[in-house]
């Protein structure tokens, strides 16, 4: 069989890669940040180090997994995390073009719908919140003949707008918060001195 267009995009360098969209990582991220950063702040002296080594264990792994990624190459489809966290994530699948013989729409509990690729009595869920996302779906259909015009986000981009605002407005809060309370803190011993029969 001929290559396809996509395929001969792909075939003169590196593959092409999608990561996942930077609204939706961003949102993912604050979002833990904004829930668990108050945490240390608030716990006993003697579990703040305990907790500050927990949320940074969390950042890292909220930022590894947000770091998925599709690639198209020559041969087929590759989702996966890059190298530095694919030891700890060890997950994905990869499909060549040629394996790839219908799209199946699956409604979800939220009203919006996933897309699964079957591979003979396999099936693999296509990815919907990476960047440049129709032309993904462009390069994909060109790849395999299939028809991606009804193909859409698994949610609308306001719902991360949305959530991205309301987790900035939280970390403002948070931080604002903890600078008052360090500020307090430092001002207290100067307050205690200056009282009543000093």
């Amino acid at each position: 069989m001929p290559p396809t267009p996509a395929a001969e995009d792909c075939s003169h360098g590196s593959p092409i890669r999608f990561p996942m969209a930077p609204l939706i990582r961003f949102t993912l991220v604050s979002l833990y940040l904004a829930l668990a950063a108050p945490l240390p702040w608030l716990a006993p002296a003697g579990l703040q180090t305990a907790l500050w080594l927990a949320l940074a264990a969390g950042l890292l792994l909220v930022w590894a997994a947000t770091s998925e990624e599709v690639q198209l190459s020559s041969s087929g489809l590759r989702v996966g995390h890059p190298a530095w966290c694919a030891w700890l994530l060890r997950r994905g699948w990869q499909l060549p073009w040629q394996a790839i013989e219908a799209i199946t729409p699956v409604a979800t509990s939220q009203g919006g719908r996933v897309f699964y690729l079957r591979s003979g009595d396999q099936s693999f869920l296509l990815p919907q919140r990476i960047a440049a996302f129709d032309v993904f779906l462009r390069r994909f259909s060109l790849a395999t003949g299939l028809d991606t015009s009804s193909i859409g986000r698994i949610s609308p981009p306001w719902t991360y707008q949305l959530l991205a605002g309301l987790s900035a407005t939280m970390l403002l809060a948070e931080l604002a918060w903890g600078l008052f309370t360090l500020r307090a803190a430092a001002a207290l011993p100067a307050v205690l001195s200056s009282g009543p029969g000093s």
